[in-house]
């Protein structure tokens, strides 16, 4: 089962997912024409997830956060139940203050967040989904604003279970640990662009020594490394999913020249682009 709700004065998108074999994320091979978010919500028992070429086992009674610009595909996924949404619909940055979820959920450290659920959870998520699924039905006026009061009741609910089960935030609260995610968000949408620590310290009010010292007491990667994690993944999926050549990812991952990528690729990897896209490309 598919249910999508349009609204046609924004274009706002919002589709749930119930059984539907055919539940898979395009990412490069077949783009939204929008950025879609996603919540993968596995009823059944453990079972195979592939994101970006890598294979990671989804356990029972958990949600998974997922990215327009993620490959994925699971093992059963007549098993799982899905909610998809745009930016239009509902744009989690403008909502950030509500939800506390942007750079934390979609775009934090750890990826993937597979999301345990207590029977209780388990409970509340089953009536969640049997709401949503019967607003899906109905054709009004507010229909709109209800689905995104529904998708709003979710997000704040995962994003309170996440946080529980995130070691760093049981260490420190909510206020230190908004720096790590006001961090990921500058990466998400400046990676391309700015490959030094010292833009996103100074977009933060922070030295970049500063900005390191913080992220190792919060028990957190250094900053030049989740960057330089940020643009191996790009740069793996254009090579996995791209017919581009490596001068072009260069150019569209912000690098001075295609030999500057290649040996930033080969020194994180052992090979340069080209060997890597060939081994992809082996049958």
């Amino acid at each position: 089962m598919v249910r999508e709700f349009i609204e046609k004065a924004t274009l706002g998108r919002f589709v749930m997912h119930k059984g539907d074999s055919h539940f898979i994320g395009g990412g490069m091979h077949n783009p939204e024409a929008e950025p879609i978010n996603t919540f993968v919500y596995n009823k059944g028992g453990d079972q195979q997830v592939t994101i970006d070429e890598i294979t990671y086992t989804m356990p029972p009674a958990s949600i998974l956060p997922l990215v327009s610009n993620q490959h994925f595909t699971f093992e059963r996924p007549e098993a799982l139940v899905a909610w998809q949404f745009n930016r239009a619909f509902y744009c989690i940055v403008d909502h950030d203050a509500e939800v506390g979820c942007v750079g934390f959920l979609f775009y934090g450290i750890q990826h993937p967040m597979f999301i345990g659920l207590t029977p209780d959870d388990v409970s509340d998520m089953n009536d969640l989904e049997k709401v949503i699924s019967d607003e899906l039905t109905v054709h009004d006026n507010f229909q709109g604003e209800m689905l995104r009061t529904l998708l709003k009741r979710v997000i704040i609910k995962i994003t309170r279970k996440a946080k529980k089960q995130c070691e760093s935030y049981q260490l420190f609260p909510d206020e230190k640990m908004d720096l790590v995610r006001q961090f990921a968000l500058l990466v998400e949408t400046n990676f391309r662009q700015a490959h030094e620590v010292r833009f996103y310290a100074s977009a933060l009010n922070k030295s970049p020594k500063t900005l390191s010292n913080v992220f190792a007491l919060l028990k957190q990667p250094n900053p030049s490394e989740i960057i330089r994690n940020r643009i191996m993944v790009e740069a793996k999926r254009y090579l996995h999913y791209s017919n581009k050549s490596a001068k072009e990812i260069a150019y569209e991952l912000g690098f001075e020249s295609p030999s500057h990528f290649n040996r930033f690729f080969k020194q994180h990897t052992g090979q340069p682009p080209i060997m890597f896209k060939d081994a992809v490309n082996q049958p």
